[in-house]
């Protein structure tokens, strides 16, 4: 894939898709997501999976190297616009406002837990994998183009 003009357009192009797999699967958990914004919270978990596992998948010595251009387009593009922290900050603020304090902590607790818990084990995953093929180093990138050794 080419560097310049066309990497932040691809970027800008996978953020519209991740947009597209936000809103539709906001849309598939709307009946279960009426006291506690489920759908929110399914959305970032799955989002941290995919940006940990694909990362520590991808790097620079990982099974499955990929160039930061691609890189780039999923983790930023896609779980950019995939994953939605503005709006667990705007529903638990909204619960609180109403009055629903009990909710709103449940909400950040189950969001941290869950979305953390489901990064830890897109890492794991991606090194399992990585690991398979005898000789392969730790797959260390989990911000692009950035060793977590270097940081």
């Amino acid at each position: 894939m080419t560097s310049g003009f066309l990497t932040p357009v691809w970027i800008a192009i996978a953020g519209a898709m991740g947009t597209l797999l936000r809103y539709y699967a906001g849309l598939l958990t709307l009946s279960w997501s009426q006291r506690l914004p489920w759908g929110t919270i399914l959305i970032n978990m799955t989002g941290s999976f995919v940006i940990a596992f694909f990362g520590a998948l991808t790097a620079a010595h990982a099974r499955f190297p990929a160039s930061n251009e691609i890189r780039l387009i999923v983790m930023v593009g896609i779980c950019g616009g995939y994953t939605t922290f503005s709006s667990f900050s705007l529903q638990t603020v909204d619960l609180a406002r109403d009055g629903a304090l009990g909710r709103a902590f449940l909400n950040i607790a189950f969001s941290l837990i869950l979305c953390l818990g489901a990064t830890a084990l897109g890492y794991v995953s991606a090194d399992a994998i990585n690991h398979q093929s005898v000789g392969v180093q730790h797959a260390s990138n989990s911000v692009v183009g950035q060793d977590r050794q270097s940081r």
